[in-house]
């Protein structure tokens, strides 16, 4: 069902719906606001889906905009990476592409408006002195000795700052407020701070740069925007966002909504962390597919629908908690059931000989590439005397409900024939390394032979030793081993998984996967969903990763084929 303005859903949907039909504005604005220092996660996906969402649901209008007010950690790369992934993941801003240093100078007015109307002053005490001044949650603050500057003097020392006289630290702009606030957030805050730093959009026009709640209020009145929706952790913010409102002389008034982040288990969605991560090299990049990064879980094959639909079976709430990982993996299993065609891959291969085949008899077997969905058409599979199966379905002494291959026992192949293991071949050191079988040659699928009927407990995958595609094939599972990271920082990478990657060098899948381009997606029968890797996937050398397994492995289910 598609959400409409009449039918809203969650109570900021109620809200903007309620703003509407009471004529309080006459088009919803919303925007998105990410800083490009790092890579979009998984949490911010849930913001993406929201504010654009709502935007289209009720005929509006959302902009994208950077917080680029902090040169020393943003740059060109990761705001190229963010606008790559909220169009990948299916939203679009049109002309709306905007950055908070497209209004640096509107910025640096209001802080002028602020000075002369007494309403704001430099502080030349340190980072530690104006931390110590602050006071603590059950402590009320001190007024620094600098917050009886007369205008003028605070006029003249901004102007300096702007001109390049100081140093970095040196001074800071803060708004004088009332360092008696329960509300620390309220304690005369920084509004400006000198970075002498080249900024990659202004370069080195400015040398003091806005604090994020400064230049996103002011940005957002600027836009016009109607809902400001931002998470949790930014309520103690909104008495600030409403007093910088208050005390300017701006064309609009936005409203600030908070709304639950999103807490995903068995991974971290923290940006810092996750930049952690990256610098120490215990993943490989920020689109590491174990990374809960938009661009890791595209690596990964996730497709865009699935997360859209994760972002809405998660809903909106005003209370934290945590979501289960199984959520997002039932999400992806879904979408890629419905549209990822269907191939055979041994990934860990036993040779079988059939020892009554005709030799170099090559038959090309018929096998739609999707149970349900004829439009996908259908693919050719060779079928030869010597084929690969999956080591562990082969058992000698198998348990009582094995139903794969064991001595004397039958099963049959995906799309072909019912074979019968008649002998098995070991190494010196006792190792299995090949298993002799007779093939019913009538049993062949969908033949008009009535041997083709006959019911075996078992079926397995296979390919054709002879025309195989060889493959590294990349086994992703999750980031954590525990649901939780641990509370301290310099604990969370206790939590790390070590099994979140394991490398299978020599698997085999069937010949059509030759010409698989980066990003296809496959769903390998029996085994799991698997895309060709979007950076080490090329012509000659086939890369896999796997995108998810076909059931929830990480719950109590019985794995008996």
């Amino acid at each position: 069902m598609t959400d409409t303005p009449e039918t809203p859903r969650d109570f900021i949907r109620q809200i903007v719906a309620a703003d509407l039909a009471s004529g309080k504005h006459g088009q919803v604005v919303t925007r998105f606001p990410p800083e490009p220092n790092g890579y979009l996660h998984v949490g911010h996906a849930k913001s993406i889906c929201l504010n654009f969402g709502i935007a289209l649901e009720f005929g509006g209008l959302c902009y994208l905009r950077m917080d680029d007010t902090n040169p020393l950690r943003e740059s060109a790369h990761f705001e190229e990476a963010i606008v790559d992934a909220v169009r990948w993941l299916g939203f679009d801003w049109g002309p709306r592409l905007t950055h908070a240093s497209d209004y640096f100078e509107q910025i640096h007015g209001c802080a002028i408006q602020l000075i002369e109307s007494g309403k704001a002053y430099v502080d030349s005490l340190s980072p530690e002195e104006i931390r110590a001044y602050r006071g603590t949650l059950t402590e009320p603050g001190r007024d620094s000795p600098c917050r009886t500057r007369s205008p003028a003097e605070n006029l003249d020392l901004f102007a300096r700052m702007r001109a390049g006289a100081f140093a970095d630290g040196e001074h800071v702009l803060r708004a004088k407020i009332d360092m008696a606030s329960p509300n620390i957030n309220l304690r005369d805050p920084v509004l400006y701070r000198i970075r002498k730093a080249h900024h990659q959009r202004t370069g080195d026009a400015w040398c003091i740069y806005p604090m994020y709640d400064f230049a996103h209020t002011i940005s957002d009145a600027l836009e016009h925007i109607t809902h400001s929706l931002c998470t949790l952790e930014f309520e103690d913010h909104r008495p600030l966002y409403e007093w910088i409102l208050d005390n300017l002389d701006l064309p609009s008034r936005p409203r600030q909504i908070e709304f639950s982040r999103l807490n995903l288990a068995y991974t971290v969605t923290s940006k810092r962390r996750l930049a952690a991560l990256v610098e120490s090299g215990e993943v490989s990049g920020w689109d590491d597919p174990r990374m809960p990064t938009v661009a890791g879980m595209r690596r990964r094959g996730y497709p865009p629908a699935a997360l859209r639909d994760f972002a809405s079976r998660v809903g909106v709430t005003k209370k934290d908690h945590q979501i289960e990982m199984g959520l997002l993996e039932t999400c992806v299993r879904d979408e890629l059931n419905r549209n990822a065609p269907r191939a055979l891959a041994v990934l860990d291969p036993l040779k079988v000989v059939l020892h009554n085949w005709p030799e170099d008899h090559v038959e090309w077997l018929t096998a739609p590439n999707h149970p349900e969905r004829g439009d996908l058409g259908e693919r050719s599979i060779p079928f030869t005397g010597e084929i690969y199966i999956e080591r562990d379905d082969f058992m000698e002494d198998p348990p009582r409900k094995f139903h794969r291959l064991k001595p004397g026992g039958e099963v049959r192949l995906r799309h072909g024939y019912i074979v019968r293991c008649d002998e098995v071949i070991r190494d010196e050191s006792g190792q299995v390394v090949e298993i002799r079988c007779s093939c019913d040659l009538e049993s062949r699928s969908g033949s008009d032979n009535p041997a083709s009927q006959r019911k075996v407990k078992g079926t397995i995958h296979w390919v054709s030793a002879s025309h195989a595609v060889q493959a590294e094939v990349r086994l992703y599972d999750r980031l954590l081993a525990t649901e939780r990271a641990e509370a301290r920082d310099e604990d969370f990478r206790a939590g790390l998984n070590p099994a979140s990657l394991a490398v299978r060098e020599g698997a085999l899948l069937e010949p059509a996967l030759a010409t698989a381009a980066p990003g296809d997606v496959y769903q390998f029968e029996r085994l799991g969903y698997f895309v060709a890797d979007r950076k080490d996937h090329a012509p000659g050398r086939a890369v896999f990763n796997r995108s998810v397994t076909l059931r929830d492995t990480w719950a109590k289910i019985g794995t008996s084929a």
